[in-house]
């Protein structure tokens, strides 16, 4: 199919393009921006005029909850929630029920996945088998099924000494370490920010020690072995500083954040709301400001969903005993454009900065060729209104866990049509 995508805002960080261009596609690759190839002809049109047109989005946590847990969600209908979110790339964690720690079970999921011709899906093999956190995987074996990473998801390794020898192993052979940094002990019955809010409330708390003495563990362990390692979901003003120091040392780490820590703190719990409990726990005001702060100066490299579903048996629950995780992959670009919008300083280009943490900036710390629109490159793009305004209601996501701490919200950018490998696989 040739599609000629006209009148619409192009914005590509990678490229340093935003400009009002015609994108033109052809044989699922990207055949021209601005002039239209020699001999085109479209065989559909889509006037983008008043839109903006960006590389799909690439999300670097979407549990798809299959195999296993389908129960809470299935690949078709994440799916589909990734397409009306115009997330054309997403990685997803190995703590699937089996564990993805055998070539098979990722060499089935990446199948199912690519037949239903919808978003690429890149899965994170275990480092360690059942992620129990002991003896570890064949890493070369998972890489060869599909592996771009290795996680332990939210197990904890309990003793170094594994931690240490999976570092080296993966230094080794070039491969990346994903790492959520909280130490297995320090508040591993806590199920909200330690503070004043945890207290009110008599819920246990999760202290900001706990991520900052593993990051710590983990700076050490860097140094010692010189493995590439990516830090997700990095909740904390502190631990955003070591972040920062260890980048200007020169270690070979990157970082993420959950979408919904650019815009909650630890009082959006309200009165035991378990929409809002989430892992890690949404944390206090300055450690918010920080967050955002650091997007713009480039301490965090990446915005990604934390899309987790889950079902309503297990969130309808007293907040202390309903299961962590909130849906996020149709959130993802309307979060990215509300920070952009509510950001102070505007001479930073906060949109093209949004824009970036959510295609340009994934790929490049997973090494994917996603996330730009290179002439030649899979046409793998999303078009979306960014004056349009939308409310975040249950019924109309498409995604099978309904829960999300924004239910209500009125929300920024409302995705027109998202294109994977140069069909499309959306449009409203």
């Amino acid at each position: 199919m040739k599609i000629h995508i006209k009148n619409g805002r192009v914005i590509d960080p990678a490229n340093g393009i935003d400009a009002q261009q015609d994108l033109y596609i052809a044989a699922g690759k990207i055949a021209a921006i601005g002039k239209a190839p020699e001999g085109f002809t479209a065989s559909r049109t889509i006037d983008a005029n008043g839109m903006i047109v960006v590389p799909g989005l690439v999300d670097l946590s979407a549990r798809l909850r299959e195999p296993g847990y389908e129960y809470k969600a299935t690949l078709e209908s994440e799916m589909q929630a990734a397409m009306q979110g115009g997330v054309t790339s997403l990685v997803c964690p190995p703590d699937t029920d089996p564990v993805l720690d055998e070539p098979g079970l990722v060499e089935m999921l990446k199948y199912r996945a690519k037949s239903l011709n919808q978003a690429h899906v890149y899965p994170l093999g275990a480092l360690t088998a059942g992620l129990k956190g002991e003896a570890l995987t064949e890493m070369a074996e998972l890489t060869e099924a599909g592996c771009i990473g290795f996680s332990q998801a939210d197990a904890p390794i309990l003793d170094t000494t594994v931690l240490l020898r999976a570092m080296q192993y993966a230094q080794t052979f070039g491969y990346t370490v994903w790492l959520r940094p909280q130490d297995p002990h320090l508040g591993r019955s806590g199920i909200a920010h330690s503070g004043a809010v945890a207290s009110r409330l008599g819920l246990p708390g999760v202290p900001v020690m706990s991520e900052t003495i593993a990051l710590h563990t983990i700076f050490e362990l860097v140094r010692a072995t010189g493995a590439r390692v990516h830090l997700c979901r990095i909740s904390s003003a502190a631990g955003l500083e070591l972040i920062r120091a260890a980048k200007k040392e020169g270690l070979p780490v990157t970082c993420d954040v959950g979408a919904h820590h650019v815009h909650m703190i630890d009082v959006d719990i309200g009165f035991f709301d378990s929409n809002a409990r989430v892992n890690p726990p949404f944390r206090a005001q300055r450690d918010r400001d920080a967050i955002r702060r650091c997007l713009l100066d480039g301490t965090i490299d990446v915005i990604c969903s934390d899309h987790t579903p889950v079902d309503d048996d297990e969130k309808l629950l007293p907040f202390g005993e309903a299961s962590p995780g909130a849906t996020g992959l149709e959130l993802l670009l309307s979060l990215a454009l509300k920070w952009a919008e509510e950001c102070i300083d505007k001479s930073q280009q906060p949109l093209a900065t949004a824009i970036a943490k959510i295609t340009a900036d994934p790929a490049r710390v997973v090494g994917l060729p996603s996330g730009r629109l290179n002439v030649g490159s899979v046409a793998d793009v999303c078009v979306f209104d960014p004056a349009a305004r939308w409310k975040v209601e249950a019924k109309t996501l498409a995604s099978q866990g309904k829960h999300t701490p924004f239910l209500g919200y009125e929300m920024p950018g409302q995705v027109k049509a998202t294109i994977v490998g140069g069909h499309i696989a959306f449009e409203r």
